[in-house]
């Protein structure tokens, strides 16, 4: 099974929400879960893994860890070419190098040698990419099967449906 995670704050409260599928090219998700954080860690420049990781951490607790095979974050699992750690590298290590982890990220690196640990990947008609990082598995694989993801639009379908579910009802 494939969760794919993202959090939305509030004033002092975030939510975060997992949506469950089997295949990367399933149009409906197998569940939606939801979970609520209060008193979120405050953001701090470099360190977001910091303020979103505990919170993904409760909501993963509402799963059966053990048939999870790969967690997509809203974005990146390196930071740059020297492979500093961002949010994916964290969710990553939490669960002992166990589950893959597939970064991706609407916006593009401010380290414009990046490639190395970062693939383009265009869907549908858009001109605007998507970033897709990697780790626990080979960055190609991760990167097509973001491309392979069910939907027509630059976003596949699935994680836009995860984005529209974070911010409903916010927190």
């Amino acid at each position: 099974m494939i969760i794919a995670v993202d959090v939305f704050y509030g004033e002092n409260r975030a939510k975060s929400v997992g949506v469950l599928f089997e295949r990367w090219e399933d149009s409906k998700p197998l569940d939606v879960i939801a979970s609520y954080t209060d008193s979120p860690h405050e953001y701090e420049p470099g360190l977001f893994y910091k303020r979103e990781l505990p919170c993904i951490q409760e909501l993963m607790k509402l799963t059966d860890i053990s048939q999870i095979d790969t967690i997509v974050v809203d974005g990146y699992v390196y930071l740059n070419k020297e492979k500093k750690p961002g949010l994916g590298h964290y969710v990553y290590t939490n669960y002992a190098g166990k589950i893959p982890v597939i970064g991706v990220a609407k916006t593009a690196f401010r380290d414009n040698e990046a490639e190395a640990v970062v693939r383009t990947i265009y869907r549908g008609i858009s001109t605007k990419p998507l970033y897709i990082t990697a780790v626990g598995m080979e960055l190609e694989v991760a990167a097509a099967q973001i491309r392979n993801m069910y939907g027509e639009y630059r976003f596949p379908y699935l994680l836009k449906l995860l984005d529209q579910q974070t911010k409903e009802t916010q927190p």
